[in-house]
């Protein structure tokens, strides 16, 4: 019988301690204090999360491992940058786990997160006509939209139940949000068409259809892509 490790409290801490610029560098990334194909210094990053030079230090090689960052020769870190075969590779992995993990869903969902999935988006397409009768949709709206756009598609994810599959969408996710700052980021002219794809795929998990909920997702994905690629 194996004995129990008890992880002393300064590797708690220092495990903390990454978790936290791990943290702390995603949160800068997607709000944009750090730029898609930047270059950037160890120091900077300090400067930038607030953490010291150490966690950052050890910070690195995850960041390289998930291909966030790479170290150029003679010029340093540059952090990853879009092109043509990021958003390919970063939608072609989505089309292989979202469009199986949607067929499960429409399988197990329970009536009770279908019916929420449902009540955000109706509420958010009528929301958004309404706006767009008298003002237009406002940025606020559209964050709103944006929101419930990544929340769909974590809950098809998340509802899979596996740690690892989860955990290598997120990284991917975060590829694709750098697209979509450059891309694809939902904006007045496509909040309301995809809300209404949102929809579509959800009326086919309430009706238990898995190819039709799959086939709905796919269309949904590869339409997000050619907008990227810049087909649409």
């Amino acid at each position: 019988m194996g004995a129990f490790v008890e992880h002393a409290p300064e590797d708690r801490a220092r495990s903390n301690l990454r978790e936290k610029a791990y943290d702390s560098f995603t949160r800068h990334l997607l709000s944009r204090d750090i730029r898609a194909g930047q270059f950037i210094s160890q120091r900077e990053l300090v400067e930038i999360t607030g953490l010291p030079l150490g966690a950052i230090r050890e910070l690195i090689p995850r960041l390289e491992a998930e291909g966030l960052v790479r170290t150029v020769p003679q010029r340093g870190m540059q952090i990853t940058h879009v092109d043509l075969n990021l958003i390919k590779d970063a939608f072609q992995f989505r089309l292989f786990l979202e469009c199986q993990a949607v067929a499960i869903l429409a399988l197990e969902a329970s009536v009770q997160t279908i019916a929420a999935m449902r009540q955000r988006h109706d509420s958010m397409v009528a929301r958004c006509v309404e706006a767009e009768a008298v003002d237009g949709i406002s940025p606020s709206l559209i964050a709103e939209a944006q929101d419930i756009d990544w929340d769909l598609h974590a809950t098809i994810i998340d509802s899979l139940g596996n740690a690892i599959i989860s955990d290598a969408y997120r990284v991917n996710s975060i590829k694709i949000r750098l697209i979509r700052q450059q891309q694809t980021r939902l904006n007045e002219r496509v909040v309301i068409p995809t809300m209404r794809e949102h929809l579509l795929v959800i009326d086919a998990v309430a009706a238990r259809d898995p190819e039709r909920a799959s086939e709905a997702l796919r269309r949904h994905i590869l339409g997000a892509r050619d907008r990227a690629i810049g087909l649409r």
